[in-house]
């Protein structure tokens, strides 16, 4: 075999780039449960000043926060021997309410990949694993990777993009959310909309349990619900906005699921869909964002759809055609783009 060494060195500092991330994860992951990040926002310190801080151990800390800085995801003064977050840096790792957190997103793939031995034995026999199966992390990590770009889209442009509806529902209107996980985006819709009622569905019963208990503590349970149901059997219709947040293309049979929407959507009603971003044409999708969401998919979202009925398995980078398609064939001839983050693509359909 004839290998240029040129490319054969380029190639392998792609691969030593991409261990040091991968072990990377499980740091950021450690930082933000013990508050080093947080510790470390509030000013310039040295290793056994930060452990002091945050009641760890110094020899640990030092060696996380060398592995930190060789990074880029802190900052090193060799003249005082202290470590510092940016302004930057400190914005995206210390707050998990903030537009950008991305601890989140290392959590998830951190508890994804505890299901490596139950993948691998599903690309052999080509069966499906189902999202509850997965490590609770996955849970918790997906919500906190997704929250942030709720937090930063879903009212100041998502929403405003549809036609008519945040006036609707500043008057008062029913609304379900589809596939609501712990719940991150009802209730934000609820905190903004307090003339609005909203039903969170999720077929993940463990979920639908801690939406509830989130929705209790922020007091939002005499106009909020939770229920235990899939996207192709929720009921207490008609509504007049159905929403479904990065879940469409995890399904087993999305075009069932479209139809009942369309059924439960009441006179003048609207599906926001919400998906991740992609372009139509796999190549379009060769970047460090399709990289990232085809890798999770294999793991999650294919498995997802192939432990359910319906014979699709649409996978994270399905791009707009097969959204489009399925909302046509479900009866919602009106289907549009209204909004788009380089992680999201934000469609409207109506009958």
């Amino acid at each position: 075999m004839a290998v240029d060494e040129g490319r054969l060195m380029e190639f392998v500092g792609k691969f030593v780039g991409d261990v040091g991330a991968a072990m990377a994860a499980g740091n950021v992951v450690v930082g933000d449960r013990l508050g080093l990040y947080k510790a470390l926002a509030e000013g310039p310190q040295r290793p056994e000043e930060l452990a002091a801080r945050t009641e760890t151990a110094p020899r640990y800390v030092e060696e996380w926060l060398r592995g930190q800085a060789a990074g880029g995801y802190v900052e090193y003064d060799p003249a005082t021997g202290r470590y510092s977050l940016t302004e930057e840096q400190a914005f995206a790792l210390t707050d998990p309410f903030a537009p950008v957190f991305a601890p989140g997103a290392f959590q998830l793939a951190v508890g994804t990949l505890r299901s490596v031995d139950q993948i691998t034995e599903a690309f052999k026999t080509g069966e499906g694993f189902g999202w509850h199966q997965h490590d609770p992390e996955v849970f918790e990590g997906c919500e906190r990777f997704f929250r942030p770009g709720y937090i930063g889209n879903l009212l100041p442009s998502w929403l405003p993009a549809l036609d008519g509806v945040v006036e609707r529902l500043q008057h008062g209107i029913r609304v379900a959310d589809v596939g609501c996980g712990h719940g991150a985006s009802t209730l934000l819709m609820a905190q903004a909309f307090p003339a609005s009622e909203f039903v969170g569905f999720d077929y993940h019963q463990g979920s639908i349990e801690e939406a509830r208990k989130r929705a209790a503590d922020a007091g939002l349970s005499d106009r909020v619900s939770f229920e235990a149901a899939s996207a192709q059997d929720f009921g207490g219709g008609p509504y007049d906005l159905v929403t479904s947040f990065d879940c469409l293309h995890d399904m087993g049979d999305p075009l069932l699921a479209a139809r009942h929407i369309r059924e439960s959507l009441g006179p003048n009603g609207t599906w926001m869909v919400v998906e991740p971003f992609a372009g139509n044409a796999v190549e379009d999708n060769f970047n460090l964002v399709g990289r990232s969401y085809y890798s999770f998919s294999s793991f999650l979202c294919v498995p997802n759809a192939l432990s359910q009925d319906g014979g699709y398995s649409l996978g994270a980078q399905a791009g707009e055609e097969p959204i489009r398609h399925i909302a046509k064939e479900a009866g919602l001839s009106r289907f549009r783009r209204v909004a788009e983050t380089p992680f999201n693509i934000v469609y409207e359909a109506r009958p």
